[in-house]
């Protein structure tokens, strides 16, 4: 990039109601909101979110099983084959809450007696709260550098996004 260019690459933006960003010219406050999500998401993910992904996807019931009784979730997942192989462990009772496909669509725990099973029904679960929180926190910190790069009018306020200091 020459004087020239850098010059007018760093001039202010031609129209008012517009942000320049990382490059990018002219940006109604829409796309610059875009920009900033894209970025702040970027930052985000890292390692854990990978395996947050693995958890959840290696908790689907997509094993062919022998039958099962009614109402129970067809299938066997990945994570339940092999924490059995890892973790087969029997209490005397039934004392660990679990939650499968069916069970959780009407909130209802299913206890069992297998600390195996319960390792394997709680992986996806832990998978999906990760990924939660992933989200809750590109949006809390995307809303925040958002703010901070635009005009007052054009700022998401507390109204519309809660209270963010």
């Amino acid at each position: 990039m020459n004087e020239y260019e850098r010059l007018l690459s760093n001039a202010p933006s031609s129209q008012p109601d517009t942000y320049d960003y990382e490059g990018h010219r002219n940006l109604p406050p829409q796309g610059l909101f875009f920009c900033v999500m894209v970025e702040e998401t970027c930052k985000t993910l890292d390692a854990e979110d990978i395996a947050a992904v693995i958890a959840i996807l290696a908790g689907q019931p997509v094993l062919p099983t022998r039958g099962k009784f009614g109402g129970a979730t067809k299938g066997a997942s990945i994570a339940s084959k092999v924490s059995r192989a890892l973790f087969d462990y029997d209490f005397e009772r039934s004392i660990l809450p679990t939650l499968t496909n069916k069970s959780i669509l009407m909130l209802r725990f299913r206890m069992v007696n297998n600390f195996a099973v319960f390792i394997g029904r709680w992986t996806p679960m832990v998978g999906w709260v990760v990924t939660a929180y992933d989200v809750v926190k590109i949006s809390v910190l995307t809303i925040l550098h958002y703010n901070q790069l635009v005009k007052l009018e054009d700022q998401i306020n507390d109204a519309t996004a809660g209270s963010f200091g």
